[in-house]
């Protein structure tokens, strides 16, 4: 089997379904599709920018179960190879990235590539040493930012606000989708960042109409 592509055997609406031979992204979409993406014809689901729209992704039901994980911190990985990149870490602000970062670490590790991972909190520990962020990671060291979904870019610029304060040098931000809503990838942009994605909404087709 090429290693880009897997077979996939799974319970769908209770049925045992063997999906055909496909490449890890579109297994992925398929993954989204299934247990994160939910579609209307009008716009109802509030999002946390305030917000209302069609679409609505809850990413940790794929980025937290086995084969999602498996999927995410694969793809995550080549797409740093893909674009030349060689972090020290990788990581995003808490809960979001964080699967997607322990995903990439531990891909990594068996491609003997190790990129460690780091979490960044939403605010930083109230005792202790007070770190707004957790993993081996010290200021010098290259990193990307990653996030599970964009859509105005907020999460995932208060993770590169405190990451530069942290003195973590940012080559770039990786997500796992763009909404391709509300500026959000421009937003990131505007910092002086290179935004990748690995999907878009373009990817489920209802969401396009």
């Amino acid at each position: 089997m090429n290693p880009t592509t897997l077979r996939r055997i799974a319970f769908c609406n209770g049925v045992l379904v063997d999906f055909t031979t496909m490449t890890g992204k579109e297994a992925l979409i398929d993954i989204i599709r299934e247990r994160s993406f939910q579609y209307t014809s009008e716009p109802s689901f509030k999002l946390s920018s305030g917000g209302v729209s069609r679409f609505y992704f809850n990413m940790k039901k794929t980025t937290q179960s086995p084969d999602g994980m498996y999927l995410v911190g694969k793809l995550v990985f080549e797409k740093i190879k893909e674009l030349g990149l060689t972090p020290a870490a990788l990581g995003g602000l808490t809960m979001g990235a964080d699967p997607i970062a322990y995903a990439v670490a531990m891909h990594s590790y068996y491609q003997k590539e190790p990129i460690q991972a780091f979490v960044i909190r939403k605010e930083p520990k109230g005792h202790g040493l007070k770190l707004p962020l957790e993993g081996n990671v010290k200021a010098g060291d290259h990193v990307v930012i990653i996030d599970d979904v964009v859509t105005t870019g907020g999460s995932t610029i208060k993770a590169i606000n405190v990451a530069k304060e942290y003195g973590l040098i940012i080559d770039a931000v990786i997500v796992l989708v763009d909404r391709c809503e509300q500026n959000g990838r421009q937003n990131i942009e505007a910092l002086g960042y290179p935004v990748y994605d690995i999907l878009t909404v373009s990817d489920f087709g209802e969401a396009k109409a």
